[in-house]
C-alpha cells in the first residue's frame, strides 16, 4: 500500500475547500434568481387555471374593482294553485 504524503492531503483539502466555496458563491448568486423566474412561473399557472387575465392597462398595487354581470332571474308563475285556509279552534 502507498502511504499519502501530506502535501497530497493538503492538495486535497485546499481543491475540497476551494470547490465548496465556489458553489456557495455561485449559489448566492444564481438561485435567487432561479427562485424568483420559477415562482413567477407557478403565478402565471396558477392565474391561466383560476381564469384570471391581467390587464396591461392596469398598474402594479392599484385597486380595480370588477363587478360581476347581473343574472337574469327567471320567474317561475306556474308554482301553483293559492288556497284560502282556516284555522280551526280546537
Amino acid at each position: 500500500m502507498q502511504q499519502a504524503s501530506l502535501i497530497t492531503v493538503l492538495e486535497t483539502i485546499l481543491v475540497i475547500m476551494l470547490v465548496y466555496y465556489a458553489v456557495k458563491f455561485l449559489a448566492r448568486i444564481f438561485l435567487p434568481v432561479f427562485f424568483k423566474k420559477m415562482v413567477n412561473k407557478m403565478e402565471d399557472q396558477v392565474r391561466r387555471q383560476q381564469g384570471f387575465e391581467q390587464d396591461e392597462d392596469i398598474k402594479e398595487g392599484e385597486t380595480v374593482i370588477q363587478k360581476k354581470p347581473r343574472e337574469m332571474k327567471q320567474h317561475n308563475n306556474n308554482v301553483g294553485e293559492y288556497v284560502d285556509y282556516e284555522e280551526v279552534d280546537d
